[in-house]
């Protein structure tokens, strides 16, 4: 597995400290640096030149990786440059309480929903309407998600704090996985077993891709650029989906 150790902001006069201190006294055993508000790609590239210098004054064979937050109007301003900001970069992820407060969102939850946050239908014969809560989040994690794919990282939905619904939990972390996100925070032990099973591709899932590129694989046999299965069209945007599916399938089984 793999360690990361979360630091201090830019923007408190601790993260320097913490960044040398960790580098110079902790084993190749560490993997990643968690940076928190990352608010530009300048933010990234001040904590990779000094990780550089520690990294080559201590003679460290191990490249640290960055896993980068982004919680505040500015970091999702400039997402896109911290994304490609450092070749250290391996996943961004989505910090919804602060990026919040950054943004003025009357919530007080941390990544839950907002009974204000909808759409009111029109009235039917009776004149009843209905009120359908909405995703306040969806941008943020669809945004996020779109410039970690573009430049090679994994997208990765923040933490949802009212530990003790796990229903509520649990329906946040699969609009995540639908939306493209590779996993999501678990802040306390109840959530862990959720979050993997969730962000876990289903066997049905998995059954079905397989049957999608090997239909394609006899298609192309065949000469043909398209194949149907079950009734729907598969071309080869549908072979990239499959392929990325049973490839996360893989990994997720070869770790046990």
């Amino acid at each position: 597995k793999a360690l990361s150790v979360r630091i201090n902001g830019l923007d408190t006069p601790y993260m320097y400290r913490d960044v040398v201190d960790l580098l110079e006294n902790c084993s190749e055993r560490l993997d990643l640096i968690m940076i928190p508000k990352v608010g530009t790609a300048a933010d990234v590239y001040m904590v990779d030149a000094l990780v550089s210098q520690v990294e080559m004054a201590m003679g460290r064979k191990k490249r640290i990786g960055f896993e980068l937050i982004v919680e505040t109007a500015l970091g999702m301003q400039n997402i896109t440059d911290i994304a490609a900001a450092s070749p250290r970069n391996e996943s961004l992820h989505f910090g919804a309480a602060d990026y919040a407060a950054s943004t003025r969102m009357r919530t007080v939850q941390i990544g839950g929903a907002n009974p204000d946050y909808g759409v009111l239908t029109d009235p039917d014969e009776s004149g009843r309407r209905d009120f359908h809560w909405a995703d306040m989040w969806h941008y943020e994690i669809t945004r996020m998600v779109v410039a970690a794919r573009a430049n090679g990282l994994r997208p990765c939905d923040g933490p949802f704090g009212d530990f003790r619904d796990a229903e509520a939990f649990a329906a946040h972390a699969r609009r995540a996985a639908v939306l493209g996100c590779d996993g999501k925070w678990a802040i306390h032990p109840s959530q862990i077993g959720l979050a993997n099973d969730i962000f876990t591709p289903p066997a049905g899932e998995v059954e079905k891709a397989r049957a999608i590129i090997a239909a394609m694989k006899e298609s192309e046999a065949a000469g043909a650029g398209a194949a149907a299965l079950d009734g729907k069209l598969i071309d080869y945007a549908s072979i990239r989906q499959a392929e990325h599916l049973v490839a996360m399938a893989d990994a997720i089984a070869a770790k046990g």
